[in-house]
């Protein structure tokens, strides 16, 4: 079957074709480098959750657990609005009684893919009476990552001055970075820095499944010592009473629909596999930069776990970024082998099929019926 061949264009660069032709973006065709002082810049909501707060939050009647959450997370974030505390003066923000035991210094949302943990750890920062500059909003990736690009003791001390961390998608998949979090955030909590945090796995059991998680119990439980774990139960809302996604397109149409759309890419799905192994999964967020949809062919199964989970990584970077995905050949729900879906990552694998649907939903208008 022939195919139109992507042509890409590198960042900055002028297409030499007519204008009367828009010519595809190629994300193959990038390799963005980021500066930290962009990373601490943009530690702030992605633009999906940009203007979201607990009143646009919809709980579903039928789980009293939403409705808690919002109530907790308020009152959590009303907490937050003396002066920053430090040394014994950071427990007026969460014990009751001066004499009392230290209690949690964060708050950790634990539930299944698509509840809107996202949303509610939004709505906090949102909500926490202090300026932006002293509240961080980041992905656990993003964050392991400041730490590569600033060294730990200047993250320690880029985070020490905030009111509030928030870290979307918590996972520990490996020993070092149980290590390095654990110690990162008992710098900040002891710096009187509050804590939240989202995951589709309760704190006393991350890393169970992916590595010998009983051999790093200190860290693990050090790392739960620190929040207070709100359960959020529900089911997706993305698809709650809508129809299913529409079944993928040809490579002709998804072709036809990139040249027809200004500032879309389109790259054949096996190649884009292979380019994110070049690209650390903390620049996935740049290399969608001005994106207006994304257009893959040959869309296949996704052929071992490392490829799968960064994948997983792009799809939240695109959903965060509210760019829809078109798609020729296999359909996202037939991504990851029945032994992925049944392994220790499964939760993020379920949640990138969730997302990717919804994006394809996005881009259903892009082709010509």
């Amino acid at each position: 079957m022939s195919r139109s061949v992507t042509r890409p264009v590198e960042l900055g660069t002028v297409p030499t074709t007519p204008l009367t032709e828009a010519v595809p973006l190629s994300l193959c065709a990038r390799e963005p480098h980021v500066p930290a002082d962009r990373l601490v810049a943009e530690m702030v909501p992605p633009p999906r959750f940009d203007s979201v707060r607990f009143d646009t939050y919809v709980p579903d009647p039928k789980q009293p657990s939403q409705t808690e959450a919002v109530t907790v997370l308020s009152s959590f974030a009303a907490g937050l609005g003396g002066a920053h505390a430090t040394g014994s003066g950071r427990r007026r923000w969460f014990a009751k009684k001066p004499a009392a035991p230290a209690a949690p210094r964060g708050v950790y949302l634990d539930g299944g893919y698509g509840v809107g943990k996202t949303h509610l750890l939004a709505s906090l920062w949102h909500a926490t009476p202090a300026e932006p500059a002293l509240k961080a909003f980041g992905t656990f990736v993003e964050l392991t990552n400041l730490v590569g690009a600033l060294g730990f003791q200047q993250t320690v001390q880029t985070l020490s001055g905030h009111r509030l961390l928030c870290i979307d998608e918590f996972e520990l998949d490996d020993p070092g970075d149980t290590v390095l979090v654990s110690t990162l955030l008992g710098k900040l909590v002891d710096a009187g820095v509050a804590l939240a945090a989202t995951s589709n796995t309760l704190p006393g059991k991350l890393g169970e499944g992916r590595f010998a998680a009983a051999d790093f119990l200190r860290e693990i439980q050090g790392l739960s010592a620190h929040f207070r774990p709100l359960r959020i139960d529900g089911e997706d809302y993305r698809h709650r009473g809508l129809p299913e996604a529409p079944p993928p397109f040809t490579d002709e149409q998804v072709t036809k629909a990139a040249y027809a759309t200004p500032g879309a890419s389109l790259d054949d799905f096996p190649q884009l596999l292979e380019h994110l192994a070049r690209v650390h999964p903390s620049r996935y967020g740049a290399l969608t930069d001005g994106l207006r949809a994304v257009c893959l062919t040959d869309v296949r199964p996704v052929p071992d776990q490392s490829t799968a989970l960064r994948l997983v990584v792009l799809a939240d970077r695109l959903y965060d970024r509210e760019i829809p995905v078109l798609a020729a050949g296999l359909p996202f729900d037939r991504l990851f082998s029945d032994e992925m879906l049944k392994g220790g990552y499964r939760k993020k694998y379920f949640r990138a099929i969730s997302r990717l649907t919804a994006l394809v939903r996005d881009a259903k208008g892009l082709v010509d019926q």
